[in-house]
């Protein structure tokens, strides 16, 4: 006799079971950046997001449809995500604080149904969050279970500032059995806790949120990142997992306390998103054990994944691991494979579906093979045992006096340097190398600034002559956004 496949349960559906299994349970911890910590329970939960529901349907929202939603991490962000969910909507999470032209274009091209945001000079059909405060006193009618299909959108300028959306097909529905984390927990243990610490319009944040309540856990959700702030939440809740760039595990790593902070219930650290400093993993594996550091690679696009825990990383330092129902080939310009340990592009494709794992909207789509082998852009290479390593993305590779220069690389080693609390490297246009290795340096002291000649001898014991920044820049501060992205591009225009 065959087993029946788990059932799937609709993203709408399922915090309605849950708030009807444990009404009282707490399912978000809301931390501010001033001010105490807020609790929400799965009732409440359940209870706002009917209200906004109906709320949106008095506006014309329904199957099909999509709605942005570009407010701030907060409790309202989650509310309005299930509440669409549950009208069978799309939900695109947009970055708050976008320049109003950049957003304007992003809107333009997603066009959406109903926009929710709190901008000065938004036009009177976007909804305000004072707009959701105001729906605290409505009825919370129950709704016909709808499955949104798709279900989520994620909004990318890249590195040329060009607006695009990224669909991910599918519909909005998960069997809870089949629930998929980056780490093993047995689900006999129960609901855990894990921290939010991502913004919501990054696939991290948004993502791993709301699997995480699918699941039926508590999330902390960070209103915006902070490190001592991460290492207080770690030690005053019962964390137990938590995902972060690297540039957030940098942060908490230069913590004066970071060495006697309690960070002994955490079960996994789980770190993507951008390259990891070999320096930096080895810092985390000793503070939390190399069966609890676990790196991760992939893209909002979804077309493969990695995995590495830190035992495997030590015999593999550098590597982001092999694919979880992923093949991986590493191509030429002329899509020929190369040989173990020479650089290419990574191409990937996913071995346990058929169907298309994204569609963009507003660009053309992303590089594929004749056989369905897809690259985002990436550079790497694979060592003998098929362990992945990621260079750096193709557009940042900087080509000096014919030489290429990866900014990672460069950035990792300035990063080890004590005084330095973060750095970007670029490429500036040059008439002898054709492009110059510059250094933007943000100092961890500004009255105690690193000097040129001293981070200069500090690259020259740790890279290639060719690889050494021909200038450093020391500045204020890097334009991060709270994903710990910039765009290079500006920073190469505003210079050259």
């Amino acid at each position: 006799m065959v087993d029946a496949e788990p059932a799937a349960v609709s993203f709408g559906r399922r915090t309605r079971d849950l708030a009807a299994e444990k009404p009282d349970d707490i399912a978000i911890i809301f931390a501010p950046r001033e001010g105490a910590d807020r609790e929400y329970s799965w009732a409440t939960l359940e209870r706002r997001a009917l209200q906004i529901a109906g709320f949106l349907k008095a506006r014309g929202v329904g199957q099909g449809d999509l709605v942005i939603v570009g407010l701030p991490n907060s409790p309202e962000h989650v509310f309005s995500t299930v509440a669409a969910w549950k009208l069978g909507a799309c939900v695109l999470p947009l970055r708050a604080d976008l320049p109003a032209w950049e957003r304007e274009r992003m809107i333009e091209v997603a066009e959406p149904k109903v926009t929710l945001g709190d901008w000065p000079e938004a036009p009177p059909d976007v909804v305000s969050s004072a707009d959701l405060d105001a729906t605290t006193d409505d009825p919370a009618e129950i709704l016909e279970d709808c499955v949104a299909d798709p279900a989520t959108a994620i909004a990318s300028s890249g590195s040329t500032g060009t607006p695009k959306i990224i669909l991910r097909p599918g519909r909005g529905e998960r069997a809870v059995e089949d629930l998929k984390r980056p780490y093993d927990r047995d689900p006999a243990a129960g609901a855990t806790t894990e921290l939010i610490p991502a913004p919501l319009y990054h696939t991290n944040g948004f993502y791993l949120l709301h699997m995480a309540l699918f699941a039926g856990d508590r999330v902390v959700l960070m209103e915006r990142f902070d490190a001592a702030r991460a290492a207080d939440l770690i030690e005053s809740h019962p964390i137990v997992a938590l995902t972060m760039v690297p540039t957030m595990l940098l942060r908490m790593a230069r913590l004066p306390d970071f060495d006697t902070r309690d960070f002994s219930r955490i079960e996994a650290v789980v770190t993507g998103g951008a390259s990891c400093p070999d320096w930096l993993a080895r810092r985390w594996i000793e503070r939390v054990g190399p069966q609890r550091f676990i790196f991760s690679y992939g893209s909002t696009e979804g077309v493969g994944i990695t995995y590495i825990s830190g035992d495997e990383w030590l015999e593999h330092p550098g590597s982001v691991g092999t694919g979880r129902d992923t093949e991986i080939r590493i191509l030429d310009p002329q899509e020929r494979e190369l040989p173990t340990g020479e650089v290419g592009e990574i191409f990937m494709h996913k071995t346990d579906t058929d169907e298309p794992t994204y569609q963009y909207v507003g660009a053309a789509p992303a590089k594929q093979t004749d056989d369905g082998f897809t690259s985002i852009g990436d550079m790497g290479w694979l060592d003998a045992d098929g362990y992945l390593y990621v260079a750096d993305r193709r557009v940042d590779m900087i080509i000096s006096g014919g030489a290429n220069v990866f900014p990672a690389e460069v950035e990792a080693a300035l990063l080890e340097h004590p005084g330095v609390f973060d750095a970007v490297v670029i490429g500036l246009p040059d008439p002898d190398w054709g492009q110059r290795v510059h250094a933007l340096v943000q100092p961890l002291d500004a009255a105690a600034a690193p000097s040129v000649d001293v981070l200069r001898t500090h690259c020259r014991e740790r890279l290639a002559a060719y690889k050494v920044p021909k200038a450093f820049e020391h500045v204020a501060r890097l334009p991060r956004s709270d994903a710990g992205k910039l765009n290079r591009a500006r920073l190469v225009d505003e210079r050259a």
